[in-house]
């Protein structure tokens, strides 16, 4: 009996892999049309047509729009079971394409208020194109699945418009992960800084939690020869962003997790002889650790207001809470580890990163596993090779298959085993 389920498992994994395989050419096909018809968060409509119509070609029954633009694709398997769902996110970025392809992106848009080009310059095209062919994969062998796959394609990961919401957060408000109810869930990223043929993941933690703040230093505006007869916000301001990198570096346990704390622009003043009445900063805050990420937003507010009140000048600090830790649940991690390192003799559990995942949103409501998928040229290094988010982010689409199987493995496998 153990003999005869070894045996019907190695077939369907055969049967999943020889369909990826198959279905690679397709999948290429179609992330360079998406490549070439970029759409920025909540604005989709091209990309949400396509994954529909190809859903429907499927025979998987389909709930859009749902955030706006997204999609659900729901596939109900020949044996009743658990429920696992798989996320692919659909936007691109405000990013002028600089790679010479023939499938460039010369797509002009708007963001914002301002005229910007776009492009796929995360990968969320091959994302998509991947899911697409892993519901292919997982329609042609349908019957031997015990549980049903929910497909999540979603829109605005990289943040909805000013005014907007949307991601990941607005599917799970919207019940993407209700009706069916989700069990797990899984996603992948590409990624240039790992090699093709390789993945890599972590369990917990595996990326921060991302919040942005606001401080407006009000002061007393006067003239630059007297100093005195007013309240200097500039430098009020400049001793702020001095003291905000002391939280990480000196008041918190760093060898807990790591946290940073960024200040991405400042503005005050507008001659060189007049001391201006304000100056306004905004940065960024990532943390790995939920407590810590609520100790570091005490943190700013007193320091700023602390410095700012020093000087007889006043602080107001604003901070937005974004995306969550991206947190790899460690049980589910554990059961799935197997699977990957089936794929390929290149698995690596990597050190978390700094970076953020609108993905964290679904884990918080579900266990989830998320990891990365090596797209970078082999003839190339980490750091030769351009970042995710740059003009010059390029994707060796050789990568593309071991994605396919990666997802269509993991959900097929998680399947099977809560239904022994």
């Amino acid at each position: 009996m153990i003999f005869m389920a070894i045996a019907v498992s190695t077939t369907l994994d055969q049967r999943i892999d020889e369909a990826a395989k198959a279905v690679e050419p397709k999948v290429v096909e179609c992330r360079r049309d998406i490549h070439q018809h970029p759409e920025l968060g909540n604005r989709e409509f091209r990309t949400s047509k396509l994954v529909v119509d190809r859903l429907r070609q499927l025979g998987i029954e389909v709930k859009s729009p749902i955030a706006h633009t997204g999609v659900v694709g729901i596939l109900r398997g020949g044996k009743t079971g658990k429920v696992v769902g798989l996320r692919a996110d659909m936007d691109a970025l405000p990013v002028t394409e600089q790679v010479d392809l023939p499938f460039k992106s010369t797509v002009r848009s708007t963001y914002n208020g301002q005229e910007v080009g776009v492009m796929h310059a995360c990968g969320h095209d091959a994302h998509v194109a991947i899911l697409l062919g892993v519901a292919e994969v997982l329609s042609s062998v349908r019957n031997e699945l015990p549980g049903t796959v929910v497909f999540l394609f979603q829109p605005a990961e990289e943040g909805a418009p000013q005014g907007e919401e949307g991601g990941a957060a607005l599917m799970v408000k919207e019940g993407a992960l209700d009706n069916p109810k989700v069990d797990a869930v899984f996603g992948l990223h590409v990624t240039s800084r790992y090699p093709v043929g390789e993945i890599a993941y972590r369990p917990g933690p595996e990326l921060a939690a991302v919040d942005s703040f606001r401080i407006k230093v009000l002061g007393k505006q006067t003239h630059g020869a007297y100093p005195w007869l007013g309240v200097d916000p500039i430098v009020v301001a400049s001793q702020i962003v001095l003291a905000l990198q002391m939280i990480p570096s000196r008041q918190l346990d760093v060898s807990l997790a790591p946290a940073v704390v960024t200040v991405g622009s400042i503005h005050g003043g507008v001659r060189n002889n007049i001391i201006p009445d304000h100056v306004e900063m905004i940065g960024t805050i990532r943390s790995l650790d939920e407590k810590m990420r609520d100790d570091i937003h005490v943190r700013i507010k007193r320091t700023a207001e602390d410095i700012a009140a020093s000087a007889g000048a006043k602080a107001e600090v604003t901070i937005e809470t974004g995306y969550p830790v991206t947190y790899n649940d460690p049980a589910l991690t554990e059961k799935m580890a197997p699977t990957l390192r089936s794929l390929t003799k290149n698995v690596e559990v990597v050190n978390a990163t700094l970076g953020a995942e609108d993905f964290s949103f679904y884990q918080q409501k579900v266990p989830g596993l998320f990891f990365w998928l090596g797209t970078r040229p082999k003839n190339q290094t980490a750091e030769e090779a351009a970042s995710n988010h740059s003009p010059l982010f390029y994707i060796d689409e050789s990568g593309l298959e071991l994605g396919i199987r990666a997802m269509a493995r993991v959900a097929a496998d998680y399947l099977r085993a809560q239904s022994k």
